[in-house]
Formats: C-alpha cells, sequence, structure tokens
C-alpha cells in the first residue's frame, strides 16, 4: 500500500464542473520573484471530488473551524486585503462565520 500524501500549500485555486470539481493546491516560492516578474508557484496536489463530497466538506471544515475557535478562545482573522482579493465582500464574510 502507498504511502499517504503529505504537502503543505499556502494557494489554492478550485475549479468547478457539472460533474465534479479539482481543487490544486500549490506552495509559494521561498524567495520573492524579481520586480516586474510573476512569481513561479509549485503545484504540490490536485484533489478531484464529486460537487456533494465538495459541498459536505466545506460544511464540515466550518464546523471544525467556528469548534476549533470557541474552544481556544482565538479567533482566525484575514486581512481585509486577502478578501478583497478572493473577491469576496466584507459582509459576505463575516455573514459566513456568524454563530448559529
Amino acid at each position: 500500500m502507498e504511502e499517504p500524501i503529505d504537502v503543505y500549500a499556502d494557494q489554492f485555486q478550485i475549479s468547478i464542473g457539472p460533474f465534479g470539481c479539482s481543487l490544486d493546491f500549490a506552495i509559494s516560492p521561498p524567495t520573492p520573484p524579481a520586480p516586474g516578474k510573476l512569481p513561479e508557484v509549485k503545484r504540490v496536489a490536485t484533489i478531484r471530488m464529486s460537487l456533494e463530497h465538495l459541498k459536505a466538506m466545506t460544511f464540515l471544515l466550518r464546523r471544525q473551524i467556528m469548534r476549533a475557535e470557541r474552544e481556544t478562545g482565538v479567533k482566525i482573522e484575514l486581512p481585509i486585503q486577502v478578501i478583497n482579493g478572493m473577491g469576496i465582500s466584507p459582509d459576505d464574510w463575516s455573514d459566513l462565520w456568524k454563530q448559529s
């Protein structure tokens, strides 16, 4: 039996189609690129799954994050520039993380 894959990623991209999705995970280079050059990210893993699996996993991830914040008393924050860079409005972001 093959060993499980264990990777670190600091970037991701999601592609969704009518029959499933693909999650690409990547890592940034250890040093910044030269001025005017784009960083060359390295893809470390691609995970493919059904849309049903993605939706169930999304729910469970949110629940786990909210539980961890509640149990540790530490709120995980993202800079507004990161949220805006993903095309998410601040209101949508805060609505997602409200306790239900």
